[in-house]
């Protein structure tokens, strides 16, 4: 990275450092002008005096760990069963053509409409959350990866054959670092729905977590409680996103290498 690259990438880095702190002081004004009543809108003084409260009592850091559990497994389900599916289908071009128009009908389902099935079939259990998120996280990592595996370059499966790999090989040293890109993006997205889908389904089946605590704190009018849980997720959202950023950018080191 040469100098202008690292004063422009610092520079937009600042500028939504700037962005933010208006946010907050915007923020901050308004709650004290009591433009809007204190009951729904507390300050972020006192969103963040709740905040420190959670955690130093512990129940925060409880609920927290509650919802990045559910996170992280429901996204861990749907990404194995996102890249066997997707390489299982994204491979063979008569596969993409048999099942594409299937999965392009399925993709468009909320999530949020199989919820009252998936209550049905397991109850407002830990399961029921679990197979919810893994649904709705699913399909943007099978759709990336069928997407990648069909945009591999042809002339690198000609070779292959030329080759006489075998078709293991080709899938392991071909297609899937071709598709990594792809893969990559859609399991970043996938980890945004899983995120969503967990407090959804925790303010569903009254597990314990973020999105149980944010429900009852709005239902018993504990507006800063509210609001330090909301402020919880924002973080929660972000730190995962960079952290799979961080982890992008080592495995696609080879993207930087060859431009």
């Amino acid at each position: 990275m040469n100098r202008y690259d690292l004063i422009y990438k610092w520079f937009w880095r600042l500028g939504s450092f700037v962005v933010g702190i208006g946010f907050i002081y915007g923020w901050q004004a308004i709650a004290d002008a009591k433009l809007v009543s204190p009951v729904f809108l507390p300050g972020p003084d006192r969103a963040w005096t709740a905040l420190m409260r959670g955690f130093n009592s512990g129940i925060l850091e409880a609920k927290l760990l509650g919802t990045v559990e559910r996170m992280i497994y429901g996204w861990l389900l749907a990404s194995l069963l996102g890249v066997a599916l997707g390489t299982l289908i994204g491979i063979s071009p008569w596969a993409r053509r048999i099942f594409g128009p299937t999965l392009e009908f399925l993709r468009p389902l909320p999530s949020s409409a199989i919820i009252p099935l998936a209550i049905a079939l397991f109850g407002l259990s830990e399961g029921m959350v679990l197979g919810v998120i893994g649904f709705g996280a699913l399909w943007p990592m099978l759709l990336s990866t069928v997407h990648g595996f069909g945009a591999v370059e042809p002339r690198l499966y000609e070779v292959s054959r030329a080759l006489g790999m075998s078709k293991a090989a080709v899938i392991w040293k071909i297609a899937l670092p071709s598709s990594m890109p792809d893969i990559l993006a859609g399991m970043r997205l996938g980890l945004t729905v899983s995120l969503i889908l967990a407090v959804v389904g925790e303010m569903l089946t009254g597990r314990d977590g973020l999105g149980n605590w944010i429900l009852l704190a709005a239902r018993s009018f504990r507006a800063p409680d509210l609001y330090a849980g909301v402020i919880l997720l924002g973080l929660l959202g972000y730190v995962s996103a960079q952290g799979l950023a961080f982890v992008e950018s080592k495995l696609l080191r080879w993207r930087a290498v060859a431009r």
